[in-house]
């Protein structure tokens, strides 16, 4: 059966159930049985060449399985492999041919041959098939995992006979010596970053570790030179929602997938195996979603077993299994405090607190930082929350591009403000609570403040009327808070106003566990900023005790002693 055949029966096996995959599996093959329909037309000018495409297979088929219980023997491609890579190299345009695929997005889940994959791209792409003189980069986020494509490419050359003279290891570049075309590894973590390259393939593994763009950006804007470049990209799901391979090119892939989407991009090849939403993780008959691989024989299917089996028996291994083995995007990091679904689905706009009782807290941080405010209201269904930030003016851009959220935006939909200066000023935090709490007829029971850096600003406000009491910031004090904070937020008994600022810091929160199990809010292991929602919790370390929104001043609150 010709390549072209094998292709289209699949294509049409996996649209009619008879192979299991996911609404995006699915989305990829009808793309390309439509593009079939219409090729070499003037409004798509390419054709699926199919010697282009056998010539990689038979590239791909010269090397042998390095691990698993297939090593030593030579690559049969899986038929995920040969519609990916099938698609990849044989559609090209149909005057100049010259690859139609530019970009190649492909998301599995582990230990489906994404290495194997990767490292047959880049020896081929750097052989006499390739450009002459092409630069292939393997780019990571961590030297080790840039060099993990790397070291997979001269592992399958050097265990080629016929192969391993034709190139050249020396010093971190494998070079093809006729074309003299190389290969190298690049990772920001060793400051190779491939600024100053002309790369012809740029493959970047493990995309969604990526917490910036920086790398991906340089392998698309480099390639300007070259006649038929590509940019590959190969990696799981991740738990990190806000860096790019989530918020930015998922989403766009998935886009140029969905039949029913305007977004077209006829040069940006796509796959996704994923389980869809809503599956019963527990059922192994929808583990071939995100696993075409491994679920294709039988030792694939009791690794995927035992690892389920443990991911039961210890819940916190449960977030691994689901992100890694089943290749759905997690939004909660390791040791996340909650998944941002639940406390997104707590955001009311439409409640009015005008005049209710409220508990204040305060996180004052350092003066260069954020400084935050947290308001906590006794309502019929348990609390409503807001909060109110401060970072001082001259500090503002250099904060923006460091953590690179919209803290402008945020000001302008009342959610920050901006302090004169270059530290914030804490009389106009002082001022600004007043206010507010005046404008809104709010009744302040307790303003709660971590007595480090804060007790003058906790004496100006006990000047002013408002009764003050400290919060230790340690766990005696805040574990039971914290817990009870996010049980609440799981049972919707608080809600907030879908306050970004806030919803941002609390997908940042990272908890630190003692040996007894009780848990706090960790600054020092939350690498974004997470001060916001630490002023909530310390308002709510008091006004859990509140039943009710009394309008007659409850200050009813535990005794510093108790702490």
């Amino acid at each position: 059966m010709s390549l072209r055949q094998e292709l289209i029966e699949y294509s049409e096996s996996v649209l009619n159930g008879d192979i299991v995959a996911c609404v995006k599996h699915k989305w990829a093959c009808r793309r390309f049985l439509y593009d079939l329909e219409r090729e070499a037309t003037k409004s798509f000018p390419f054709i699926f060449d199919e010697a282009r495409a056998e010539r990689f297979m038979d590239w791909m088929k010269l090397f042998k399985h390095r691990k698993g219980v297939l090593a030593g023997k030579n690559i049969d491609p899986h038929i995920i492999q040969k519609f990916n890579f099938g698609n990849i190299y044989g559609w090209v345009h149909v005057d100049t041919e010259y690859r139609r695929f530019k970009k190649a997005y492909w998301q599995v889940a582990r230990k489906n041959a994404k290495s194997q994959s990767l490292g047959t791209v880049g020896s081929y792409e750097s052989s006499a098939f390739g450009e002459p003189f092409a630069e292939v980069y393997c780019a990571a986020t961590k030297k080790d995992q840039a060099k993990l494509v790397w070291d997979e490419i001269e592992g399958m050359i050097m265990a080629n006979e016929d192969l391993k003279d034709k190139f050249k290891v020396a010093y971190g570049t494998i070079t093809h010596l006729k074309s003299g075309s190389i290969i190298k590894a690049l990772s920001k973590e060793d400051r190779k970053t491939g600024d100053g390259t002309s790369p012809s393939t740029f493959i970047i593994d493990e995309y969604h570790a990526h917490e910036t763009a920086e790398l991906y950006d340089i392998g698309d804007s480099g390639q300007g030179a070259r006649a038929q470049p590509l940019l590959m990209v190969i990696t799981t799901a991740g738990f990190e929602l806000d860096y790019p391979c989530y918020r930015v090119e998922y989403h766009y892939v998935s886009q140029i997938l969905d039949p029913d989407n305007p977004i077209e991009n006829d040069e940006y090849f796509v796959m996704i195996n994923e389980l869809d939403e809503g599956d019963d993780i527990a059922d192994e008959n929808n583990w071939g979603k995100a696993n075409p691989i491994i679920c294709s024989y039988e030792n694939g299917m009791n690794y995927l077993r035992s690892q389920f089996k443990v991911a039961q028996d210890v819940p916190e291994k449960m977030r691994n299994f689901m992100t890694k083995n089943m290749n759905i995007w997690i939004d909660q990091k390791q040791g996340g405090y909650m998944p941002l679904a639940k406390w997104n689905a707590c955001a009311r706009a439409d409640v009015n607190v005008t005049g209710h009782d409220v508990y204040i807290g305060l996180d004052l941080s350092k003066r260069i930082d954020l400084t935050s405010s947290g308001f906590v209201f006794p309502v019929e269904w348990g609390f409503h929350v807001k909060q109110h930030s401060f970072i001082p003016e001259d500090m503002l851009r250099e904060r923006q591009a460091k953590d690179k959220v919209p803290y402008q935006l945020w000001m302008d939909k009342g959610w920050l403000s901006v302090t004169p200066g270059a530290v914030v000023d804490y009389s106009f935090v002082e001022e600004w609570i007043e206010k507010t709490v005046e404008e809104n007829g709010w009744n302040p029971i307790l303003l709660c403040y971590d007595p480090w850096g804060a007790t003058q600003f906790a004496q100006n406000m006990a000047a002013k009327g408002y009764t003050t009491v400290e919060i230790r910031q340690g766990t005696a004090t805040l574990s039971e808070p914290t817990k009870e904070f996010r049980e609440s937020v799981y049972q919707e008994k608080i809600t907030h106003d879908g306050d970004e600022l806030l919803s941002w810091t609390v997908g940042n929160a990272i908890t630190e566990i003692d040996h007894n199990e009780n848990i706090r809010l960790s600054k020092r292991k939350s690498r974004e900023r997470i001060d916001p929602i630490a002023a909530v919790i310390n308002a709510f370390v008091q006004a859990r005790f509140a039943e009710t929104n009394s309008g007659e001043g409850n200050i009813s609150f535990i005794s510093i002693n108790d702490l």
